[in-house]
């Protein structure tokens, strides 16, 4: 298997590491994780127990994935980036003694196909970020973003829509925008929705049903 594992990254003999990936020195990838083919996690990186990584995924320096998260295909996860796992935290219980496991249940971050989570953004779970979303660096996500918008702010708001390439697109009128790197267009549907050119059959579809 062509998988790089560096010296010094912490790796449990119970993850699965794919084809192509490159983990990074003091990386600690945790137990029945599970990460892609050729992804690369970058040092200092945590991927907690469970968490599932997609194939062709970008996580940066000291990024931090808890437990119970998705992470779909192609996704990019900036520096320090932090995606959390529990909505009331607290040290201790209402008695004063320390939390354990059967004192919480842990929930998840969900980001979906293609999404960037800039560097120091923070997730606040449960949210999801849909595809090809754009999170600001240092944006705390408190909602779900829906797909192609770019939120900034804490709490993060949608600012713009972006492409797959990442870029601002451009408001051409009526509804509909461009990307200026592609050349690729898109129908505003409301304020919420974006649709790729070549998805509007299927989504009217969906939307019947």
């Amino acid at each position: 298997m062509n998988t790089r594992i560096a010296p010094g990254a912490e790796v449990d003999e119970k993850a699965t590491v794919g084809d192509g990936t490159s983990v990074w020195g003091t990386a600690h990838i945790r137990e029945d994780a599970v990460v892609g083919r050729d992804c690369s996690i970058g040092r200092g990186v945590y991927i907690g127990p469970g968490v599932t990584v997609g194939d062709n995924c970008k996580v940066q320096n000291h990024a931090l994935v808890y437990e119970p998260a998705v992470v779909e295909e192609g996704v990019f996860i900036g520096p320090a980036a932090v995606l959390t796992n529990d909505p009331h935290p607290r040290a201790v219980t209402p008695a004063g003694a320390p939390k354990g496991p059967q004192d919480w249940t842990p929930v998840g971050v969900t980001l979906r196909h293609g999404a960037s989570i800039g560097a120091r953004a923070v997730c606040v779970a449960p949210v999801t970020v849909g595809r090809w979303a754009l999170v600001a660096a240092g944006s705390v996500v408190t909602r779900d973003v829906p797909d192609f918008a770019l939120v900034a702010g804490a709490p993060a708001r949608r600012v713009k829509w972006v492409g797959r390439a990442g870029v601002p697109l451009e408001d051409e009128g009526d509804g509909r925008f461009r990307c200026p790197s592609t050349g690729e267009r898109y129908t505003e549907r409301d304020s919420d929705t974006l649709i790729p050119e070549g998805e509007q059959a299927l989504h009217d579809g969906l939307a019947d049903d």
